[in-house]
Order: structure tokens, then C-alpha cells, then sequence
């Protein structure tokens, strides 16, 4: 299996910037890492190698980003400065990745990501689908502001327009605009959670939303909570 490491100094962020590439041909995926986590930690979960099949018959090539969540959602800093920070990695992804994802493989592009990284996929595909054809968030919460027992609102009751766009189940609800939910329409989107699982009301209300715009998409219900890598290795075969 072809594996490239790739570092570059980033403009939009202000530091080197990490990734990993598995494959040499196929569907591009953007993968998104999970809270916190690193650009290495798929492969180290041996996440990467439950599709080493799909990768290494050209039929899938995995781009795996590094995160800098604990410099954004989960720093230590005001909300505010929080979603700024996220919309500069944003632009990291939009400006400094994908065109080197396109110039490595120009066929259509897939997001996905487990956990806060579903939300990272779902959250750039919804608000930028003419980059992508796919997308599969796994495991995710796309409310940030949103709390459990385990997770907190991560904006501490804070909220500004910059938060509100940035959160698929506040924003996707009130889209209006025709052009908009025609480029929707026509991303696949698969969304897969866990019965128990902390985030599962709020992928209920994210396929409402979506049903009631009349975007096609697959919402899939695993047992229990389905929240850890070895679920991770069985999803991505089913949904990549």
C-alpha cells in the first residue's frame, strides 16, 4: 500500500501542517481525524487498514489531516476566538489541501471523519458542496453548542453568527435558497450513529432536517453506543 507524508508550513494557520496519503488511485476521501486527535492516529487504529483492500486495487486513496482542535473548540481561549480559529483551518482545508488532493487525484471528492471529525466533513460539505460528491459522517454531533453528560457545549452558552454557521443541525433547517439545496441534493450523504450514543438525538433531528428539505440521504442506526475505533474499522468498509 502506497503511503506519502506531507508537511508544509501554513499560511492560514500560522504553523506546519501535517498528512498522511494512503493509495495511489480512486476515490480521494478527505479524512478527517476524531477529537483531538492526530493525522497518524487512523493508521495506528488500524482503521486505515480495514479498506487496505479497497487502497491497494486503486479503488480508494485516503488523504488523513491533522486536526488543531485543541487551538480552536477545545482551547482554553474566549468561544469567540474559538470559531475564528476553526474558520482558519477551514481555509486551510478549502485552499491549502484540496488543491493538492486535486493535483494528486482529480476525481470526485469524498469527506469523512468519525466522531468530531464527522462533523468536520459534514460541516465543510454542507457549507461548500461544489468540493465534494460524498460525504459520511460517523459517530458525529453537529452541534457543538450542544450538551450531554459527557460532551459540553463547547461555546459555554456563547453564540454569534459565525457559530450558527458553522453547526449543520442549527443552519441546514432554515436554508431557503434553491441554488443551495440543489448542490445538497446532489452530494451523497451518509450519516451513521449509534443507538446509545451521546450525539444520537442530534443526528435524529440533522435526517428530520434533511428529509424535510428533501435531500436524499442514508441515516443508519447501529447497536449500542458504536463509538470506538473497532466500530470505526466496520463502518468505514460499509460507507467508503
Amino acid at each position: 500500500m502506497t503511503r506519502e507524508y506531507f508537511k508544509w508550513f501554513s499560511p492560514f494557520l500560522n504553523r506546519d501542517m501535517e498528512l498522511l496519503v494512503f493509495g495511489h488511485a480512486g476515490t480521494p476521501v478527505l479524512f478527517f481525524p476524531t477529537r483531538t486527535a492526530r493525522f497518524y492516529d487512523y493508521e495506528n487504529w488500524r482503521i486505515v487498514d480495514a479498506v487496505k483492500d479497497k487502497i491497494e486495487s486503486g479503488k480508494l486513496q485516503l488523504f488523513c489531516v491533522d486536526s488543531i482542535d485543541i487551538e480552536s473548540f477545545y482551547a482554553n481561549i474566549p468561544p469567540a476566538r474559538k470559531i475564528k480559529r476553526h474558520r482558519q483551518y477551514e481555509w486551510y482545508i478549502l485552499y491549502e489541501v484540496i488543491p493538492l488532493i486535486k493535483y494528486k487525484n482529480p476525481n470526485a471528492l469524498t469527506a469523512a471523519g468519525c466522531s468530531l471529525g464527522g462533523y468536520h466533513a459534514v460541516n465543510i460539505a454542507f457549507r461548500h458542496p461544489d468540493f465534494f460528491n460524498k460525504v459520511v459522517g460517523m459517530s458525529s454531533r453537529y452541534d457543538l453548542s450542544k450538551s450531554s453528560p459527557a460532551f459540553a457545549d463547547l461555546f459555554d452558552g456563547y453564540f454569534n453568527e459565525d457559530i450558527y454557521h458553522n453547526m449543520p443541525s442549527m443552519y441546514l433547517p432554515n436554508i431557503t435558497d434553491e441554488a443551495m439545496l440543489n448542490k445538497l441534493r446532489k452530494l451523497k450523504i451518509v450519516l451513521a450513529i449509534g443507538e446509545t450514543d451521546p450525539f444520537f438525538d442530534n443526528n435524529k433531528h440533522l435526517d428530520k432536517a434533511l428529509t424535510g428539505k428533501n435531500i436524499p440521504h442514508d441515516f443508519f442506526i447501529w447497536n449500542e453506543e458504536a463509538h470506538r475505533p473497532w466500530h470505526w474499522r466496520k463502518m468505514v468498509q460499509l460507507y467508503l
